[in-house]
């Protein structure tokens, strides 16, 4: 009867266990080119990146850029990643521009192998699920932060757990040392829970790590994967010398999870009598202090496959997507490029040469969107060696913008000086030999317009030199004029019927002739009267804000 019983529950767990191992294979299936449903908390995603060294990269890409092309909004779109580790190092070599011809051929032999074997696919995601808590964020913490010390007078921690063990090994033989214990004891008791605040910095971090290294251990079995670094198995050993040491923090975390009140308060018994905690954790962080490389060793590596399997899941998720060709021209050639974040995103085709990209066209017809999408997708194509357009060719770049900005209240500059210095650095770049992509919004808008016009023409001028491209949308018809020579001229514009404003997002050659402002303010029921005062005034201003001098030069009166 008791056997029977026992061999039900056996079974019954068994059975559970089965179930759980076939929904979490069927969900990993299903997931693969769909986008996570998950929460970003992008100021742990970032741990990894702002503490990085990343001085030998050809670009880090700045919070300005960033936040001008949507970089959070990117990130989210494009992450598929499993593990905590795999997103930060993802997040991290979105931010770095680097060119390893050798390492992206890897990578694509991976990605290949992974997007046509979905039992190899699943069997590491499940391995990547060990690394899913958010606790993994802190493992970055055990190789890129300052551990603490030890005080001083640490030498009194170890004489008080011998002074506890001897005295517990004499009480049995003489009673009175009972009562050295109990003294013994209430001094370690404060000696403990002072350390609290010690242990609670690493008693997430360092059994992420026991489980980061047994998960690299696992994948590095892999013929395939062995070859993003052949060495690892010395970091992996190296680490593993203080995994019996580093296992008390793992008890110590599952007993604090499970709330084993009874198993806690025995252990938490123990470890005050003889000061485990503090002998421990000093003695664990001395140790890991001279592995921080090979901690970083083990975590790239299984940050690297996790983010290889992201970038399969991304191609096999969209329509369509292609690898880049970076060769040492001049040429930015693009056949039906589209925004990665715009559904059904219009797509368009361009080819800049010898001369820059100069936009016009009203608000909403597609100037801002097309600029970041070029920028968007010359970042992906070299960071994950995938473009979101038919075919994309462009030389080694640097990329910078000048698109979103916003006064500084906090350091009392304005909008205007703000773009003054935003500019000034894009100038100071294209003077140091470098090929740079600079991406510009209606430059100088926040001032008036003959200065606009002016310092605008000046600057745009200057910034072609050396190579660079440009792509830049403005409101100024007169700029047109002004930078022909140096500018290849396309537009955006809509369609004003009686009452609708329709755009068709297409990019077209030449400067835009129509203008629809006024119009689009009669057919939203302005009062007459405005309208008809902005007709009269606009065809005023035509005939004497600008004019034309015998020498064909643009002089404002």
């Amino acid at each position: 009867m008791i056997k029977d019983i026992i061999f039900r529950i056996k079974y019954t767990f068994s059975q559970i266990k089965f179930n759980r191992k076939k929904e979490l294979n069927q969900r990993l299936k299903e997931s693969f080119g769909k986008l996570k449903d998950d929460s970003f908390d992008f100021e742990a995603i970032e741990k990894y990146f702002r503490k990085k060294d990343n001085s030998k990269a050809h670009q880090v890409l700045s919070d300005k850029t960033c936040n001008d092309l949507d970089f959070d909004d990117l990130f989210m779109f494009l992450d598929r990643t499993n593990s905590k580790v795999g997103q930060q190092y993802f997040y991290n070599n979105l931010r770095t521009i680097k060119v390893n011809e050798k390492q992206t051929k890897l990578n694509e032999e991976i990605i290949t192998e992974l997007s046509k074997n979905p039992e190899l696919r699943v069997s590491v995601q499940k391995k990547f699920e060990k690394l899913k808590h958010k606790d993994a964020y802190y493992i970055t913490t055990l190789f890129q932060d300052e551990h603490i010390k030890p005080p001083k007078w640490f030498f009194v921690i170890k004489l008080l757990s011998l002074t506890s063990l001897f005295s517990l090994i004499f009480a049995f033989f003489d009673p009175k040392f009972f009562i050295v214990l109990l003294g013994v004891f209430c001094v370690n008791f404060v000696l403990h829970y002072w350390n609290k605040n010690n242990l609670i910095q690493y008693v997430n971090s360092i059994p992420q790590l026991l489980r980061l290294n047994n998960v690299a251990s696992h994948l590095f079995t892999n013929s395939l994967f062995k070859k993003i670094n052949p060495d690892l198995p010395k970091s992996i050993k190296l680490i593993n010398e203080v995994k019996n040491r580093m296992s008390f923090f793992s008890l110590e975390a599952k007993l604090q999870g499970e709330f084993e009140i009874i198993a806690w308060f025995v252990f938490e018994i123990f470890k005050t009598m003889f000061l485990l905690e503090p002998l421990l954790l000093f003695g664990v962080l001395k140790r890991l202090n001279n592995k921080r490389g090979d901690i970083e060793n083990v975590f790239k590596f299984v940050g690297h496959i996790d983010m290889l399997i992201s970038i399969a899941s991304l191609r096999n998720g969209v329509k369509t997507f292609c690898l880049p060709i970076i060769n040492d021209g001049d040429k930015i050639i693009v056949e039906e490029i589209s925004h990665p974040l715009i559904f059904n995103c219009t797509t368009n085709s361009i080819k800049i040469s010898e001369k820059s990209i100069l936009l016009t066209g009203s608000n909403m017809s597609g100037k801002t969107s097309f600029i970041r999408a070029i920028g968007l997708n010359v970042i992906t194509g070299f960071t994950i060696n995938t473009c979101f357009a038919k075919s994309m060719t462009f030389p080694l770049l640097k990329v910078f913008s000048a698109i979103r900005i916003s006064d500084d209240l906090m350091n009392d500059k304005s909008y205007y000086f703000e773009e003054v210095l935003t500019i000034k650095e894009m100038l100071n770049e294209s003077a140091k030999g470098n090929k740079n992509l600079f991406l510009l919004d209606e430059i100088f808008k926040g001032t008036n317009t003959i200065e606009r016009i002016s310092a605008g023409k000046s600057i745009l001028s200057a910034l072609t030199k050396n190579n660079n491209k440009i792509l830049v949308s403005t409101h100024d018809i007169e700029l047109t004029d002004m930078l022909s020579n140096e500018y290849e001229l396309y537009h955006f514009s809509e369609t004003v019927n009686e009452k609708t404003v329709g755009f068709d997002y297409k990019l077209k050659e030449g400067k835009l002739r129509n203008r629809n402002a006024i119009r689009i303010l009669e057919i939203n029921n302005y009062p007459k009267e405005v309208v008809k005062e902005a007709i009269e005034l606009a065809k005023e201003l035509d005939k004497t804000y600008v004019a034309k001098n015998t020498t064909g030069n643009t002089v404002y009166n």
